[in-house]
C-alpha cells in the first residue's frame, strides 16, 4: 500500500475529526466528579487510572477511525483496550490514546489532551494529531508535510540567551534516583550553551509537556530507560513523534536512536527512554549527559 501525501492528507482529516468530536466529550464532562478505577496495567499512577470518560472518548474516536482500518486495511492499538498485534502485521496502525492525562483531568487541571497517530509497520510515524480541548488547540502533521498549529505552519522557537534552560517532565521524575544528577548536568549543559541557568519544570501529561517543547525556547523533554512496565507506551509518544520529525526537531530514545514506535515485545516504551528537544546540540549534550549517567 502507497502512503501517498493525498491519502495521508485524507487520514490527517479524519483523525483531527477525531480528536475534535473526544475533546467535546471530555469537556463535556470536566467540571463533573469524575468516577476513576484502576487497571491492571503499567506500574506508574498515570498509566493505571481509566475513568468512564476516557472509555467514551475512546468510543467516538473509533466510531470514526473504524471504517479507515476497513477501507485500507489499518490495524488499531488504543490505551483502553487489548493489544491485538494486527499492528505486526499490517502496514499501518492507528495509535490512539484518548485522553493523555487522565490524572490532569480528574483533579481539573491543564495537562490533558487527546493523540492520535498513523504509525508505519516499520514504526515510522505518518501522521501526528494532538488536541488540547482545554485551549481548543489542535497541532497536526503527515509525513514530509510539515507542523500546524491551529493552521498555521509552527516555527521551532531557537534558544534564547537571556532565558534558563528547561527539563519539562511529569512528577515522577521527583523521584527519580538521578534527579540531583541530572540538575547538575542541565546546569553543565546550559553554561556550554550559554543560556541563563538550568530549571525543572514538572507537568502532567506526556502528550502536552513533548508539545510544550515545540513552543517554549531552551525547553527539553527527556525520560532514562528503566526497569518494568512504565515510561509511557507507544500511544503516548507517537503523535509527537511525527510533530517533531517534520518540524525538523528531535525525537528519539535517550540514547539518540530512532524511537521504537512498534516495539513487538510490549507496549511500554521503558526500554530505551525518550527524548524531546528542537536543538541538535542540546539533544547530543542530554545523550552524552545519559551516558555519564548509566557508566557512573
Amino acid at each position: 500500500m502507497n502512503f501517498a501525501t493525498e491519502l495521508l492528507q485524507e487520514l490527517s482529516e479524519l483523525a483531527m475529526t477525531a480528536a475534535k468530536a473526544a475533546g467535546e466529550v471530555i469537556n463535556k464532562h470536566r467540571q463533573s466528579d469524575i468516577q476513576f478505577h484502576h487497571k491492571d496495567r503499567g506500574t506508574s499512577a498515570a498509566s493505571q487510572v481509566v475513568t468512564e470518560v476516557d472509555h467514551k472518548a475512546q468510543a467516538v474516536i473509533l466510531n470514526i477511525l473504524e471504517p479507515s482500518c476497513e477501507k485500507y486495511d489499518l490495524a488499531l492499538l488504543t490505551e483502553e483496550s487489548p493489544d491485538s498485534r494486527q499492528r505486526m502485521n499490517k502496514q499501518a496502525f492507528w495509535c490512539v490514546d484518548p485522553m493523555d492525562g487522565t490524572l490532569a483531568f480528574i483533579n481539573h487541571t491543564p495537562g490533558f489532551s487527546v493523540s492520535i497517530a498513523l504509525v508505519s509497520r516499520d514504526g515510522t510515524p505518518l501522521i501526528g494529531v494532538v488536541y488540547d480541548p482545554m485551549t481548543n488547540t489542535l497541532f497536526h502533521a503527515i509525513h514530509k508535510g510539515g507542523v500546524l498549529n491551529n493552521g498555521k505552519v509552527l516555527q521551532v522557537p531557537k534558544l534564547d540567551t537571556t532565558q534558563p534552560l528547561i527539563l519539562q517532565t511529569d512528577f515522577s521524575f521527583k523521584n527519580h534516583p538521578w534527579l540531583k544528577q541530572t540538575l547538575t548536568g542541565l546546569q553543565e549543559i546550559s553554561r556550554e550553551l550559554g543560556l541563563n541557568g538550568a530549571d525543572i519544570q514538572y507537568s502532567v501529561g506526556a502528550v502536552l509537556n513533548a508539545c510544550a517543547v515545540l513552543q517554549m525556547p531552551n525547553t527539553c523533554y527527556f525520560k532514562y530507560s528503566r526497569i518494568g512496565n512504565s515510561g509511557g507506551s507507544l500511544w503516548d509518544y507517537a503523535a509527537t513523534a511525527c510533530l517533531f520529525n517534520e518540524a525538523g526537531a528531535i525525537a528519539s530514545d535517550i540514547y539518540g536512536q530512532p524511537m521504537d514506535l512498534n516495539r513487538a515485545d510490549s507496549t511500554f516504551m521503558n526500554h530505551r527512554g525518550l527524548l524531546y528537544a528542537t536543538d541538535p546540540l542540546l539533544a547530543d549534550f542530554i545523550i552524552v549527559l545519559n551516558k555519564q549517567l548509566s557508566a557512573a
